[in-house]
């Protein structure tokens, strides 16, 4: 290795870390994209990635930054009909006085969420929902709201569509919608199950607080318009994959038919809520940060990172692959991570899946694994509910291990029963 190559990889991983860094303190509340515009400008102008080598990365990104931009509207035109109030008050009702029983329903509400709308719905538009269910009915927050974020994360390795980490690893898995789904059901489940015991001993101290019945008749109609369009996406997800249709174009029909009959209402207003719920800024951010992180796995750090990667899907090589995944996604977030580690794995679908593993669980353990937690811990910030980084740490150590065994040991069961 060169003295230029050795530069060159210090100085991608000094900007990559930056990136980063701005990510998470946001300085003056500025957005992500401020910090990685720039870089990528950066990395481009000293040749550490060429000019067609990042309008490559860019058009492979295009149709999960489409996705994403397609959810994030469907999500927040679902929370405009009602959706997730109706799922707080369904929350509620299942609780008939008993705090665990509110847990569970958190569990099940914020499980489909992320799997149904992605991880992003499940933290900025349910945790102030399950927020706001806990103090109606006199619990204490802190089991519900932790498992916002928790589930954002575990849940979110059942589909393609439920993390942007997922949609970026689906195209190069090989595998159908329902191909995907179908070796994640098990882990998802397991892992689901996992959590929830380590959060009934966790929180055994708040869950023992009793809690006041919500009245059945005290709910408000749900909105079966929403629910049936949102059921219809997800159906419409599996159904139209075989014809080499993009989910973003699911996810946008979606969100077309939701947002028509008020358009016609109010164009304008309604054409400000699918702009502002795009989150353009955080989209250039993704396909930013894209290019930053092709200067870091071109070089020196990506060729290391290379040589970690088990060649053989087994139980022990599923392992080491999640394994490798969490803590690269705690030392550089899970995004970046997840584009270097993608095209090391592509080979294998089941070192594909454990990996997503990796980078989908292994994000409970820090703040910076990934970008859901820090949007979460925005959200409580918001709500004067400012949680404590110690405390999400610990019980990180008591959830991610042991999820991870156990999500790759279902895997591992999967791949052995569909023989892949």
């Amino acid at each position: 290795m060169d003295v230029t190559t050795t530069a060159g990889a210090v100085v991608a991983v000094a900007v990559l870390v930056a990136v980063l860094v701005f990510a998470v303190v946001r300085p003056l509340g500025l957005p992500e994209v401020v910090g990685a515009l720039p870089a990528a400008v950066l990395v481009i102008a000293l040749g550490l990635v060429p000019w067609h080598d990042a309008l490559d990365e860019a058009r492979t990104l295009g149709p999960t930054v489409g996705f994403l931009a397609a959810i994030l509207v469907l999500a927040e035109l679902a929370r405009e009909d009602g959706v997730f109030a109706w799922a707080g008050g369904v929350m509620a009702r299942a609780s008939r006085g008993s705090p665990r029983r509110l847990l569970g329903a958190v569990f099940v509400v914020a499980s489909v969420t992320t799997a149904v709308l992605s991880l992003d719905a499940t933290v900025v538009l349910l945790t102030p929902v399950v927020l706001a269910t806990a103090t109606r009915i006199g619990a204490r927050a802190r089991p519900g709201v932790y498992a916002s974020t928790h589930l954002a994360n575990t849940a979110s390795t059942l589909l393609p569509v439920s993390n942007l980490t997922n949609l970026l690893a689906f195209g190069a898995s090989g595998l159908t919608f329902a191909g995907f789904a179908g070796l994640m059901a098990l882990p998802w489940l397991a892992t689901v199950a996992v959590e929830y015991g380590v959060f009934r001993w966790w929180f055994r101290g708040d869950l023992a607080t009793p809690v006041h019945p919500v009245p059945d008749d005290d709910a408000a109609p749900a909105p079966r318009f929403a629910l049936v369009v949102l059921a219809a996406t997800l159906v419409g997800f599996a159904v139209v994959e075989p014809f080499g249709v993009a989910p973003a174009w699911v996810a946008a029909a979606g969100a077309l038919v939701l947002v028509a009959p008020r358009f016609v209402r109010a164009p304008r207003r309604e054409a400000t809520t699918v702009v502002r719920a795009a989150n353009v800024p955080f989209l250039v951010f993704v396909l930013a940060l894209g290019v930053v992180v092709l200067a870091v796995r071109n070089g020196p750090v990506g060729d290391g990172v290379a040589h970690l990667v088990p060649a053989r899907a087994d139980l022990l090589g599923l392992l080491a692959a999640a394994g490798l995944a969490a803590v690269l996604a705690n030392l550089l977030n899970n995004l970046p991570a997840t584009l270097v580690l993608v095209p090391l794995t592509a080979h294998s679908p089941g070192l594909l899946l454990a990996v997503l593993l990796g980078v989908n669980i292994g994000p409970n353990l820090t703040y910076v694994g990934s970008l859901a937690t820090l949007l979460w811990r925005q959200v409580l910030h918001a709500h004067d509910h400012t949680p404590s980084a110690g405390r999400f740490v610990r019980l990180g150590l008591a959830t991610v291990p042991a999820c991870l065994v156990v999500g790759v040991a279902a895997l591992w069961v999967g791949l052995r029963v569909t023989g892949r």
